[in-house]
């Protein structure tokens, strides 16, 4: 292996299929390769370890550097290995040599590095990234830790108080931030970033080597470690991951490193094979395969600059706020002058307050807002390429904004309905060309829920469909293709675990003993909890409507209605399903005798509920609910199920939804 001389180009030297090197002026410029995001595979293993064995002993080496194609530097281990046997070198073997060599190697970190990739930055002996670089060990989101030397790295660079929260949490962080930290030695902005690295390896091959884990960790007050381990562990809502990454990380401050290493490793592949890291790997492909469609594969979405939206409230103006943030023009349309100036003032707001939290840039802000008019003009709205409708949902107010529509947008404009109960298809018949309509149920907040809904409606061209599946990307939304039927997926399993609820009130359970069962399962908030928080009333209008066409041989249960029929609306009453006094929730005893008497009514002998008993029962109807719409083909993967009760729902995603669960639970 020689140096090649002023004038020639130097020739690459492949090390593996996903690791090319070439050599300049005494520097190994490695390049890691494994499209779309540089997945640490085996073949990356393996040429990382080809390259730096043929390194150490070349005498016209004299250091390395490495650098990722593409945006990324390297992203995580390649998931789709996980359940392979394991292969040599592993990960934590090739991170021991990094640290190890006696030349220096550098980080030449030129795009994102999470994971694995993360890993081998920090057993890099200096690190130096371009100004749009970002950085993470989400592996806690994967229900792991890092199990490549992260966890005993990362505290010597940055302390522990950083290193607890990052590892604990998943987070990303900037570049910026983390040279703040000391995660890198050094940041350039992209047009110089080869000087700078130029000037940093000069710098390195004249220095000692600084390997990581002889480091000592930097001095910090001990009950901010403390604070920064209790945080982590009252978020994880019986989550296993983060609490064994708080255990390992501590580790850095009271292990020899290569016990505390041999530790994360055995912590690392347990975990890997828990049920939790089986759950969260099923939700990381199910969103993989989300708004696929093998049916649409031929077609090519439409063009899409102007969005148009049909109505300003809360989910209207969300919605403007998501569209705006995809770089859409937003048409905003209201009934009335006083409303249009309303619903602007609204939109700004939300964007203000995004900006106030930096969130938004100025400049970010000052463009959104240019891109965005509120008019009382229907007419305004003939220049949308797609329309939104988000006004009340309500059959009659619907269908007469469908058919003004109609005479007001062009004739190729996309048409689509936020409704959540009501039938698109019957919608779609009032307007001429009803092949142009499609439903976008989002979930409020708008700006903020990364649920949608895609509804198939049965007249929904396919080059619409995919127009909407593009739109809702470029909005960064997760969006599930569904068809046609009261609730859609996520509402109808919802209704459906609803009442099974309140059917186990009438059977012996109480509403805190049924909230307690799930929060412990892993749901932010109990199902009666969030009843009070969202209010009672609007529900039991609804109810109410519905009276006349309900079957009166339908079990139904009665005690929703007496608790509004009593004026206990929840939260906002001061009482509902429990009472707030200074605004705590308590448990209520009337509500207790409440019960009781609708039981005795009905002639019931309560049973006694456990938390299992509770959540089999839950998870049960929920489970046989999606087989009804995957046999009805409403939904066309369970997978997609899971996704709806987990972004929309609540539903813990450490459990992989209501239909893995249920299907884990039979095996």
């Amino acid at each position: 292996m020689s140096t090649h001389s002023p004038s020639e180009k130097p020739n690459p030297i492949l090390y593996s299929s996903a690791v090319s090197g070439m050599i300049e002026d005494g520097i190994l410029h490695l390049t890691i390769a494994n499209p779309p995001v540089n997945a640490i595979s085996a073949a990356i293993r393996e040429g990382l370890m080809q390259a730096l064995d043929q390194a150490e002993i070349a005498a016209d080496i004299h250091a390395i550097t490495m650098s990722g194609a593409g945006k990324f530097f390297a992203a995580g281990a390649d998931i789709k290995e996980f359940d392979l046997p394991p292969s040599d070198p592993t990960l934590p073997q090739v991170t021991a040599r990094i640290e190890a060599a006696t030349k220096p190697v550098i980080a030449a970190i030129n795009g994102t590095a999470l994971g694995g990739g993360c890993e081998i930055i920090l057993a890099c002996h200096y690190r130096i990234a371009v100004e749009s670089a970002k950085f993470g060990l989400p592996e806690v989101k994967l229900g792991l830790i890092p199990g490549a030397g992260g966890t005993q790295r990362l505290p010597r660079l940055t302390g522990m108080v950083t290193a607890l929260d990052m590892i604990g949490t998943g987070k990303t962080i900037t570049a910026a931030q983390a040279l703040e930290y000391g995660l890198i030695d050094q940041i350039s902005a992209a047009d110089s970033f080869a000087n700078a690295l130029r000037q940093a390896v000069i710098t390195c091959t004249k220095t000692i080597i600084r390997r990581t884990t002889a480091l000592e960790l930097p001095a910090e007050n001990a009950n901010d470690i403390q604070a920064a381990a209790d945080k982590i562990i009252v978020k994880a809502r019986g989550r296993t991951a983060p609490a064994e990454a708080v255990r390992i990380v501590s580790l850095a401050a009271t292990l020899p490193v290569n016990e505390a290493l041999a530790e994360e490793r055995a912590t690392f592949l347990r975990l890997r094979q828990s049920d939790e890291a089986k759950a969260l790997r099923h939700v990381f492909f199910a969103e993989r395969e989300a708004g696929k469609h093998e049916a649409l594969a031929d077609y090519t979405a439409r063009k899409v600059s102007v969005i148009g939206i049909a109505g300003t409230g809360l989910m209207g103006s969300g919605i403007a706020v998501a569209a705006l943030a995809g770089g859409y023009k937003i048409i905003g349309y209201e009934q009335t002058a006083d409303a249009a100036a309303a619903g602007h003032a609204r939109i700004t707001a939300l964007l203000q307050k995004q900006f106030q939290s930096g969130r938004l840039s100025e400049a970010a802000l000052n463009n959104q807002l240019a891109n965005l008019s509120v008019s009382a003009d229907i007419t305004a709205l003939s220049a949308a390429d797609l329309v939104i409708e988000a006004v009340f949902d309500d059959y009659n107010v619907k269908s007469d904004l469908f058919r003004r529509l109609d005479g007001t947008v062009r004739a190729d404009t996309i048409i689509a309905t936020n409704t959540s109960y009501l039938n698109p298809d019957e919608l779609a018949a009032q307007i001429s060309n009803p092949e142009r309509v499609v439903g976008m149920h989002f979930f409020s907040p708008a700006h903020i829920m990364r649920l949608l809904e895609v509804v198939n409606c049965a007249r929904t061209a396919a080059e619409v469909l995919v127009t909407t599946l593009e739109v809702a990307k470029k909005l960064n939304k997760l969006a599930t293709i569904c068809g046609v039927c009261e609730g859609f997926i996520g509402n109808r399993i919802f209704s459906a675990y609803r009442r099974e609820a309140e059917f186990m009130l009438e059977q012996g359970a109480l509403p805190h003993e049924i909230d307690a069962a799930l929060e412990d399962y892993g749901f932010a908030m109990g199902l009666f909890a969030v009843y009070d928080m969202a209010g009672l009333e609007i529900a039991w209008a609804k109810r109410r409507r519905e009276a006349s066409m309900r079957d009166p041989s339908a079990p139904y249960c009665q005690i929703a209605d007496r608790l509004c029929e009593a004026g206990r609306f929840g939260q906002k009453s001061g009482k509902g399903w429990y009472i707030y006094p200074q605004g705590k929730r308590q448990i209520d005893p009337d509500i207790t005798v409440l019960i009781e008497a609708v039981r005795t009514e009905k002639n019931i002998t309560p049973r006694r509920f456990t938390a299992h008993n509770i959540i089999s029962q839950l998870l049960n109807v929920m489970a046989l609910e999606g087989e009804k719409l995957l046999s009805e083909g409403i939904a066309a993967r369970a997978s997609d199920i899971d996704l709806v009760l987990i972004n929309g729902y609540g539903f813990p995603a450490h459990k992989g939804g209501p239909m893995f669960a249920a299907q884990h639970n039979k095996d």
